[in-house]
């Protein structure tokens, strides 16, 4: 999966970053809104469509937000903004942290930690609600990052709405803590495994906000 070299649009009235890979779906339903509007002066039929269209352009800009962050500090930092779903050990001596991310989430996935990206596997399936239990078996991106607590794997997973996952990397770059990696569209689910003696910090139920919200405990 190359790593492109696009920059980020921008909503040119405020100034605000809008994330990579949103433009299929926003450049439309914007276009849309923007000639609805200006042919609704004229005709009533029109104008009954720009009500709709323009609702959905600024739900779309507001999807597809992404705020700059100030990186906190700390060994692990959370990939994603949302909600702890689920924390569960693995055989393997890992623990699984599940961050359930709804719609009106951030969906500009962060890495979270420094290191060199080593791997970045689309794997193909289903698309379940994230929250479902079957989601395990969903469309997915899986990412491994070469880092100073050994090899930290996270995983993107597509929602019942999000059909595609955007990845900013490939393999071989170098990647700071909290830099934007990947954006899933939609509603979806991130996971990430901490290594064997890494303790969580996070509870389920707890919110979390990408780049800022800490993951492991000293």
């Amino acid at each position: 999966m190359p790593h492109s070299q696009t920059s980020a649009p921008r909503d040119s009235r405020s100034g605000v970053r809008l994330a990579r890979g949103a433009s299929p779906w926003l450049l439309p339903t914007v276009a849309t809104a923007a000639l609805s509007l200006t042919r609704a002066r004229k005709s009533g039929r029109w104008a009954a469509v720009a009500v709709p269209a323009t609702a959905l352009a600024a739900g779309m800009l507001w999807f597809f937000r992404d705020p700059e962050r100030e990186i906190a500090q700390g060994r692990v930092i959370s990939p994603a903004d949302g909600v702890v779903q689920s924390i569960m050990p693995w055989k393997d001596g890992r623990t699984r942290v599940a961050i359930f991310m709804s719609p009106l989430n951030v969906h500009v996935n962060r890495a979270p930690l420094a290191g060199t990206v080593t791997s970045v596997e689309h794997v193909p399936g289903g698309f379940v609600p994230a929250f479902n239990k079957e989601s395990e078996n969903n469309e997915r991106v899986v990412w491994h990052f070469d880092t100073e607590l050994g090899d930290i794997e996270m995983v993107q997973i597509a929602g019942a709405v999000a059909r595609r996952i955007v990845p900013y990397l490939s393999a071989g770059t170098k990647v700071e803590q909290g830099e934007r990696i990947g954006l899933i569209r939609f509603g979806s689910r991130v996971d990430i495994y901490l290594p064997e003696g890494v303790e969580v910090a996070v509870e389920v139920g707890q919110a979390t906000t990408a780049g800022v919200t800490r993951i492991d405990r000293d």
